[in-house]
Parts: structure tokens; C-alpha cells; sequence
């Protein structure tokens, strides 16, 4: 590969072929021997072993097989046949089979694999099968999570005896799980008997106690899974029919990603690696046979070209020049539903990133009927935490879900008051010089601007401008435009991005470099009282009013601004978070009758673009 450096500051690769996305997928593995369902799985993706099952031709057995990577091998049988049993193990050679069912009885049976023959060792406390993701830890440190009967029994094992811990919360059986060891782990999916449902809940577990989590996407039952406690994978499942559906935990949330190329419930799943690897084979989905199928989860090799933001290279094998970015990508954007928040508002502030947003203050109807209340978002779910000091309206916000600003606005009177959010409790600090409602905000708490909006006590439009240092605000070179209702955003009190406002409805943008402010192109449909997500360079404008609510989205690319997919619900007033390719549209009046609860996802992914010249 060769690189041409310093062309008009981009550096520019010479490649065969184009580079790929570093992102996880399924590919075929070697088909098993025996094809089967509700068998025990262990080991890693070139390590595995297969143990017992199900099969219409053999029912309950004990037949053993080991994968290399590549292919399936025969080994000893168990000593006991059985199905629906659990296993764990860091590889093939050192392996626990645990519990199950045989056609006599529900087993507590434990066997020990040492690479060439099993070994009974000490029972189970609770004779039980089905268990919620057989798979966590090794042969010397290894979990069984709930299953039948019991539903929320959990045993750890030593490498010598079973003991009784702390039950999970919520009973389930045949779910899926993770972890490398009896101290760490992770339950997800199932089927509670209790709720006669399948469960999307997830709980982790730190060695002592369950904490339920961020529960998944798809609710289901029958499901696998691999990894460890904070890097996780839910395999396929059923709800009500097989699923294909593959979900990644990162510790803190669950996203959907590749789904299997066969859709499958009763598979297993290699256990004690995390979720950049692992392997899933077996299984069934009516009116299929029983599967012999196996699927291999990986990323691109180290050796790899992988995409990077603003990557520009020549493909010498179409002779092409191209680029990759989110920029291209931003037009192709869509919105999708996310979660409800608690209060429902308008005339609120907002902060942080899509994933990880924060909520606080608004009017739950006209002014000035104001509140307090602060929420904050995971990613699905928002939760109430601290209020202000101070209920107030019509503010402005910046800054991160740890760390930011509610800037002045409206209590029964125009205020001065900024509040400094610390992850945890609202701080008074600084006063901003000239109180304004309905102004924008950009950048961080250390590095802030706070412009334009509406002065008062006689509502008037204002061109204000102020940059905050980390201790200060100062007065700075007023905006070309004094419009309220505006959108801001941007990095810093160098780096901002403010358009829309009015009224009447504005279109016009401006941007600040730190010193003044310059006109730059206009917004296609004009309006005010909108929100925004970005940088200067690449920015997201939604929502807001022209002589009636709006739900349309438009695209700056850094000259110009597109019109991409609208919101799901029109609304103004509303407040928003994130970035101009992954941002959060919340709370707002949808101009006919309610403040809304509802939040809105865009997402507009990383493409790779031709670059043309002319």
C-alpha cells in the first residue's frame, strides 16, 4: 500500500480492494456429525465441544463431539445420556456437563471431560434442566442459572462442589447466558412460567448478587448465548417461531447486529469468549430437520483495511477514488421510535449524546406552569433523577448527560440563573449577563456560548452573544440576525453552529469561529422554535414551526443543507441530543393538543462514496 500525504491535507491510499466495515458477522463453519437440538455447548470458537441432545432418530444420547475450528470430530459418549443439560468450559479439553433430562428423570448428574474421557464427579444441590443459557465459566469456576424446577435457583461450582447463591430475579428457563467465571456474569431471555411469556429482561450478576439491566430488544425463550458479563451475545431463540435475530451487550446496552444466516431455537453456543468471537451450532426451527449446521460469529482479521471516518482511498481495480464518512450518509438517515419518557413537556433543555442523553426543566402546559424534573437516557429507557434548583422554561442547555448547563429562561420572569449538572445534583454557578428566553446554546462546561433569544420584560428579539470560559461569561460579537426560537450547536465557545428562528419564521444559519459570526446558506424550509444535534461541520435540523408544526429534517454537509427523512411525529418546542448522524428528538407540543412523551432514534450510518471532480 502506498500513501500520498499533504494533498490538500488528506491522505490518500492506494488499495486492491476497498477497505471493510469493522463490524461483526456469521459465516459458515463445519457442519456437525450428528444433527441435534438442546444439547450442552462449550469451549471458544476454534475450541468447542458438543455433548448430548436430541435427536428424532436417537432421542436422549450421549454422543460427544469436538470442533477445531474447521471440523467436527466424534469423541467419548457421556456416561450418562441426556438432553437439555448445561455446560461450561474455557476449551474443549476441560469441560462440565451439568443437570439435564434423560427418559427416566430429571438429572443432577455432573461429568468432567479432561480431552479423552468423562468423569462423574459431585452432583448437583437441585436435580434440574432447561437452565437460563447453560455457559458460564470454566471447569473450575462455573455457574448453572435457574431452569426446571426452580426457575430462579443458581449454584456455582468450584471445580469440586456445587453451592447455592443468591437467586435471580426474574424465573426463566431455557434463556441464554455469559461469563468467564463463577464471579461474573450475565442471564438474558427465557421463558417465565411465572408470566407464562417469554422475557426480554437481563440481569447481571457481580459474585454476590443480581442487578436487573437494559433488557433486549426482542423478548424470546429458547435462545443461546456467549461472551462474558460485560461483552455479550444473544443467539437466535424463538418468539414464537425461530429467530435469526443477533444482539451485542457492550455493559451497559443491547444492540441488534448481524442476524444468523439460519434461524434457530434449542441451538448452543461456545461460551467464554467475548463478543468479537464466537460459534453457534444445532438446533431446530419447525418444520426444518434438526440442524447439523454450524455458524462462526467473527470481525474483520487484524491484517484488514478497515473503514475509518474520513478515510480516502484509490481502489486501483475499478480505478475509482473514494471516501468514506457519515457525510454521505446523513441524506439516507431515518428516525425509529425509542423510549417514552416520564414527563411530558415542552419549552425543556437538552444535552449529551443519543445513547446517552439528559432531559430537564420544561412547561407540562402553558407558561408558566414550569417544572424541575431531570431525566436521563440509556439508550431505551429514561429515568428521573435530581430535580433543579429551580423549575423554569424556555432555557437553554449544553453539554454531556455528566456535565452540563441550564442556561437561563423563564421562571414567572426572565432569569439570569445558569445550574451546573454534575452526573448526579444541580449546582447553582455563574449568572449569564442579559436573561433570554428561547436562545441557543453550544459547546461544553468548560467552553460555552449562549446566543440570541428573547429579552424581556418586553418581549424582544435579541443578537446577544456570550462565550463562557470555565469560570465567566463575557459579552462577544452580537449574531447578523436577532431571531428567538433558535437552534444551536457545536464544540466549543470557538466552534458553533446556530439557524432557524423568528418569528416570522426564519431560514437563515450562521456560523462562529470565536471572533464573529457569518452568514452561510439558508435552511430550505424556514422556521423557529426547532432543535438541532451536531457540529458546525456536519449538523441535523428537526421539528419546529412555520405557520403550522413541522416534522421536517434537514442535512448540513458543512456548505449546504438537504432534506432527508422527516421526524415520526411533527413538534416544536422540543428539545434534542447527540450527533448530526446518530441524534435524539424528545418531549415537544405536536401543535394540536398535548405536550408528547414520545422520543425519536435518527441514525444515519457511514457510507462509502465515489469522489468526482470537475
Amino acid at each position: 500500500m502506498t500513501t500520498l500525504k499533504n494533498l490538500k491535507g488528506t491522505a490518500i491510499q492506494f488499495l486492491d480492494a476497498d477497505p471493510v466495515v469493522y463490524a461483526g458477522t456469521w459465516s459458515s463453519g463445519g457442519s456437525m456429525n450428528t444433527a441435534r437440538e438442546v444439547q450442552s455447548g462449550a469451549g471458544t470458537q476454534t475450541s468447542a465441544i458438543a455433548a448430548g441432545g436430541n435427536s428424532p432418530a436417537n432421542g436422549n444420547f450421549g454422543i460427544v463431539e469436538e470442533y477445531n475450528g474447521s471440523a467436527w470430530s466424534e469423541v467419548a459418549d457421556l456416561n450418562s445420556a441426556r438432553n437439555i443439560a448445561g455446560g461450561f468450559g474455557a476449551n474443549a479439553e476441560a469441560t462440565i456437563t451439568y443437570g439435564g433430562r434423560d427418559p427416566g428423570a430429571t438429572r443432577a448428574y455432573t461429568e468432567s471431560w479432561n480431552g479423552s474421557a468423562w468423569t462423574e464427579v459431585n452432583d448437583m444441590n437441585q436435580a434440574r434442566f432447561a437452565f437460563a443459557g447453560p455457559g458460564v465459566g470454566t471447569s473450575t469456576s462455573g455457574m448453572a442459572v435457574a431452569g426446571s424446577p426452580g426457575d430462579t435457583l443458581v449454584e456455582t461450582w468450584d471445580g469440586t462442589n456445587w453451592t447455592e447463591v443468591a437467586e435471580i430475579n426474574t424465573r426463566r428457563t431455557q434463556g441464554g447466558a455469559a461469563g468467564a467465571a463463577n464471579t461474573a456474569a450475565i442471564a438474558f431471555g427465557g421463558y417465565d412460567d411465572g408470566a407464562s411469556a417469554n422475557t426480554a429482561n437481563a440481569e447481571v450478576w457481580n459474585g454476590s448478587a443480581w442487578t436487573e439491566v437494559n433488557n433486549l430488544n426482542t423478548a424470546r425463550s429458547s435462545n443461546t448465548g456467549s461472551g462474558i458479563s460485560t461483552a455479550a451475545l444473544c443467539i437466535g431463540g424463538r418468539n414464537p417461531g425461530g429467530l435469526a435475530i443477533t444482539e451485542s451487550w457492550n455493559g451497559t446496552s443491547w444492540t441488534e447486529v448481524a442476524d444468523l444466516a439460519q434461524a434457530r431455537y434449542d441451538g448452543a453456543a461456545a461460551n467464554s469468549s467475548p463478543n468479537t468471537t464466537s460459534i453457534v451450532f444445532g438446533g431446530k426451527n419447525p418444520p426444518s430437520t434438526y440442524f447439523a449446521i454450524t455458524e462462526e460469529w467473527s470481525f474483520p482479521p487484524p491484517t484488514a483495511s478497515v473503514l475509518q471516518e474520513g478515510d480516502m482511498w484509490f481502489n486501483s481495480s475499478s480505478s475509482a477514488l473514494k471516501g468514506y464518512g457519515t457525510a454521505a450518509g446523513v441524506p439516507a438517515g431515518s428516525w425509529a421510535s425509542g423510549g417514552a419518557m416520564n414527563t411530558a413537556r415542552r419549552n425543556l433543555a437538552g444535552a449529551g449524546e443519543q445513547t446517552s442523553g439528559l432531559a430537564f426543566a420544561g412547561a407540562t402546559s402553558g407558561s408558566p406552569a414550569s417544572v424541575a424534573n431531570t431525566e436521563k437516557y440509556n439508550g431505551s429507557t429514561w429515568t428521573e433523577v435530581n430535580d433543579l434548583n429551580s423549575a423554569r422554561a424556555q432555557l437553554a442547555g449544553l453539554g454531556t448527560q455528566t456535565s452540563a448547563f441550564a442556561i437561563s429562561g423563564y421562571t414567572s420572569t426572565w432569569v439570569t440563573s445558569v445550574e451546573s449538572w454534575d452526573g448526579t445534583s444541580w449546582t447553582e454557578t455563574t449568572d449569564v449577563n442579559t436573561a433570554r428566553l428561547f436562545a441557543g446554546a453550544a459547546g461544553t462546561t468548560t467552553s460555552g456560548l449562549f446566543f440570541n433569544g428573547e429579552t424581556g420584560p418586553s418581549p424582544a428579539a435579541s443578537n446577544k452573544n456570550e462565550s463562557w470560559n470555565g469560570s465567566s461569561w463575557t459579552e462577544v460579537a452580537d449574531m447578523n440576525n436577532a431571531k428567538t426560537g433558535i437552534a444551536g450547536v457545536g464544540a466549543s465557545n470557538t466552534s458553533a453552529f446556530g439557524f432557524g428562528g423568528g418569528p416570522p419564521a426564519a431560514a437563515t444559519s450562521e456560523q462562529w469561529n470565536g471572533t464573529s459570526w457569518t452568514e452561510v446558506n439558508d435552511l430550505n424550509t424556514a422556521r423557529y422554535q426547532l432543535a438541532g444535534s451536531g457540529l458546525k461541520e456536519l449538523a441535523l435540523a428537526f421539528g419546529g414551526y412555520t405557520t403550522t408544526v413541522v416534522a421536517n429534517t434537514e442535512a448540513w454537509n458543512g456548505s449546504s443543507w438537504s432534506e432527508t427523512n422527516d421526524l415520526g411525529t411533527a413538534r416544536r418546542l422540543l428539545a434534542a441530543s447527540g450527533q448530526a448522524a446518530s441524534a435524539l428528538a424528545f418531549a415537544g407540543y405536536n401543535g394540536s393538543s398535548a405536550n408528547v412523551t414520545s422520543t425519536e432514534e435518527f441514525t444515519a450510518p457511514a457510507a462509502v462514496s465515489t469522489v468526482t471532480t470537475s
